[in-house]
């Protein structure tokens, strides 16, 4: 796992200006913008994953974008449902505080649910890398469902999912930089996180699948 390359690939290409740039305006449509600049980092990461020599996307293919953007939204939506599932019980115990002993019922499921959603959201941000890596790879939906696939690749490869987690809050703290130079600033350091952590999930999956960016290449192509 190279951390400074996560860092630095954006610079290395003659345009990254206006790409991010782009993707900094394409974010700022509502829901769709989200989904499209999702697969346009999952574009980074299957662009790892080959080995290709331009790791960062032009914006020529919006349409692609939105597609791969889809399913990753869609795999993501579906790995965040126990969270929805862990914070319902006290918002529904809330409307039956009228007692003292039915607050401290509250309380005790209050702090019960928020252990447990703090144990899910760290096994989210180590398997959720890894089920995008799969799709970014495959192209399809249902790989971001193998759950046993996605199970054994965190598990044989914990330092290097340990090491995206790193990589991504060090990425979100320079997201979060971006408020000193206000909206356009925000947008800007958000595309970029986007692309370190997008570069960050194809290098894991590389470590934990040597040889997914060769599959169905023939030897003689294979370096």
């Amino acid at each position: 796992m190279d951390l400074g390359k996560a860092f630095s690939f954006v610079f290395d290409d003659s345009e990254w200006i206006k790409k991010v740039l782009i993707a900094a305006a394409v974010s700022l449509i509502p829901v769709i913008g989200q989904i499209v600049v999702l697969g346009w980092g999952l574009t980074i990461t299957q662009r790892v994953i080959r080995k290709e020599a331009e790791l960062l996307p032009d914006w020529s293919s919006f349409g692609e974008y939105l597609g791969l953007g889809f399913k990753g939204f869609v795999v993501m939506l579906a790995y965040m449902i126990p969270v929805f599932i862990l914070t319902a019980p006290s918002s529904i115990l809330a409307s039956f505080s009228d007692s003292e002993t039915m607050a401290t019922v509250i309380m005790i499921v209050s702090i019960l649910c928020s252990c447990l959603t703090i144990v899910y959201s760290i096994l989210l941000a180590l398997l959720l890398p890894a089920a995008f890596g799969l799709i970014a790879e495959t192209e399809s939906i249902g790989a971001g469902f193998k759950l046993g696939d996605i199970f054994t690749m965190v598990k044989d490869n914990i330092s290097a999912y340990l090491m995206v987690l790193v990589g991504m809050i060090g990425a979100g703290f320079i997201g979060g930089l971006g408020a000193i130079l206000c909206v356009v600033g925000i947008l800007a350091t958000q595309a970029y996180s986007m692309a370190v952590n997008s570069h960050l999930i194809g290098q894991a999956y590389l470590k934990a699948k040597p040889g997914a960016a060769f599959e169905g290449v023939p030897a003689e192509l294979q370096s």
